[in-house]
């Protein structure tokens, strides 16, 4: 297996991966990042395959997890009740409860919402230059997981500001100082979310997420599968923080591909927008890396992998391999459909993919026809957040 080196907080690594992807791709089907220490594959036929063998996981192997600090115990015990990081059996009985609240008529019933506050936000931004972050990419999925939540609008900053520090723990800038804030955002979100879950027991009547999923801790059959409240609260935590860091940056990452487009309003009309949003994400998603512990022996491109190994998968790199898409680097919504990565694949597929997508489509048609004459008002500044891809500040006038 060959090393390479490319420190993830590089500024032109930053602005852009795919060269060193494009390194690793060539280097074999699993090569070793340095800076992570860790095997990596930018090829997406093995990518699929760490995604979905279920010799993997996302949990350690039993008796394997690393030690958890003192200073982090509030942190992992949300992440502990996470259904992102557990395995079957567990996995499955609380993503099945998650799945009979997060239907796909709630998720539908949101579209009405998004419109008319994308359009809202849109409308309300000023000619002059202005970061489209806060003012609609940040703005826009806030309000609408709050909204399928249940929790009101007026503390969608504090959520964010806990979001923000919870999902620095995914960071590679991570720091104790970054530790010990997304300790106390995890400490707060909770106790938040369990005063919440309080007051739900008292009332009733509420068509909401939260409500639906408060309901599958108490309904059925005696002895049947239930959620508690520490999973209800892992949950919320993982759809928000998930629902609102990774779509605020898909959305600021694919304003910048389209802002210049000349062509860009065909490719948002409505018989069209779901294909360019599909190819958006599969060209410049918001996570790039998403690793597996190894439960049982495997051999994967060549090299074998035992029990307690982790190896990662580049989600991006995978989605610009050109063993699986003609000129990868090119935004072509006219592509054969199929599938890519941004979402993950497996157990582990994100669930909030349908209401990502959702957003997408209608967000972007959205700010465009409020700002017809939108345009950059100087150069896109990415953030230090790798693994996940996102501005620091996109300046747009218009």
């Amino acid at each position: 297996m060959l090393t390479l080196s490319q420190p993830p907080g590089d500024p032109a690594f930053l602005r852009s991966p795919w060269a060193f992807y494009d390194r690793l791709r060539a280097a074999g089907s699993v090569a070793l990042w340095q800076e992570f220490g860790l095997p990596v594959s930018a090829r997406a036929a093995t990518v699929g395959v760490i995604l979905r063998d279920r010799r993997l996981g996302r949990a350690p192997p039993a008796g394997m997890a690393p030690p958890v600090p003192d200073h982090l115990a509030a942190f992992h015990a949300v992440e502990d009740h996470s259904m992102l990081e557990l395995e079957p059996p567990a996995h499955t009985r609380i993503r099945g409860l998650v799945n009979r609240a997060f239907t796909s008529v709630r998720v539908a019933a949101l579209a009405p919402f998004i419109a008319d506050r994308a359009a809202a936000l849109a409308a309300a931004l000023p000619e002059g230059p202005v970061d489209l972050l806060p003012a609609f990419a940040e703005r826009l999925p806030i309000a609408v997981i709050a909204r399928l939540l249940g929790i009101p609008e007026a503390e969608g900053p504090q959520l964010l500001r806990w979001s923000h520090a919870m999902v620095g723990m995914y960071q590679a800038r991570r720091d104790h100082a970054v530790e010990l804030a997304a300790d106390r955002a995890a400490a707060d979100f909770a106790a938040f979310l369990r005063d919440l879950l309080a007051q739900r027991r008292r009332g009733s009547g509420q068509d909401d997420l939260l409500s639906a999923l408060l309901a599958a801790t108490e309904d059925g059959a005696e002895g049947a599968a239930r959620l508690s409240e520490a999973e209800i609260v892992s949950t919320v935590i993982l759809l928000l923080n998930a629902g609102h860091e990774a779509t605020a940056h898909a959305i600021g990452l694919a304003v910048a591909h389209l802002i210049d487009r000349p062509d860009r309003a065909a490719l948002l009309a409505p018989g069209q927008v779901a294909a360019t949003v599909e190819e958006l994400l599969r060209l410049d998603p918001p996570l790039h890396l998403f690793w597996r512990w190894v439960h049982d022996e495997i051999e994967i491109g060549g090299h074998l992998f035992r029990r307690g190994d982790r190896v990662g998968a580049l989600l991006a790199a995978a989605n610009r391999d050109p063993q699986a898409w003609d000129r990868p680097a090119r935004l072509d919504p006219g592509r054969v459909a199929r599938p890519h990565h941004a979402f993950g694949a497996g157990l582990h597929f994100c669930v909030g993919a349908p209401l990502a997508r959702l957003e997408l489509q209608i967000a972007l048609p959205a700010l465009f026809a409020a700002r017809p004459g939108l345009r950059l008002a100087g150069r896109p500044q990415l953030a230090d957040l790798y693994p996940f891809r996102g501005y620091r500040r996109l300046m747009v006038a218009g």
